[in-house]
């Protein structure tokens, strides 16, 4: 690997869980550890709401798995919530196999991605870093 790809950030995800009949989740955390040089930590609740607003400070990107909103309605609108009152940017992950996103939530997202580890990748450190071109998902 080339010395300019490293990155020693560790790059702190919220990813949707919840019922999940497609194994969406450990499939993309699956891509995620794929990338050895990908440093990341996951915060995992049940309830975000009862954190305070010192705990999303922390939180880079919240990654919402499409595949698992007609499952986990609400608690990917808490989510959403959660995104809009930190200003913490929304990764949208296609439905496994699939193209079509809720449109209500894809309206609200940073990025609308597929299942390419390196796009995964790529995405991330770009909408963290701040330097998404919206402009690339049209090219």
């Amino acid at each position: 690997m080339f010395e300019e790809e490293q990155d020693n950030k560790i790059y702190n995800l919220i990813i949707t869980q919840g019922i999940d009949p497609e194994n969406e989740y450990k499939e993309f955390t699956a891509k995620l550890f794929s990338k050895p040089e990908f440093l990341w930590t996951e915060t995992v609740a049940r309830d975000y709401s009862a954190f305070s607003e010192k705990f999303f400070e922390k939180v880079d990107l919240i990654v919402i798995l499409s595949g698992l909103y007609n499952e986990n309605k609400e608690m990917i609108e808490d989510l959403i919530q959660v995104s809009e009152n930190f200003d913490i940017p929304i990764l949208l992950v296609r439905p496994y196999g699939m193209e079509i996103v809720p449109e209500d939530i894809e309206e609200k997202a940073k990025a609308v991605i597929g299942w390419n580890a390196n796009c995964i990748i790529d995405t991330i450190k770009d909408i963290v870093n701040g330097t998404y071109d919206e402009e690339d998902d049209f090219i």
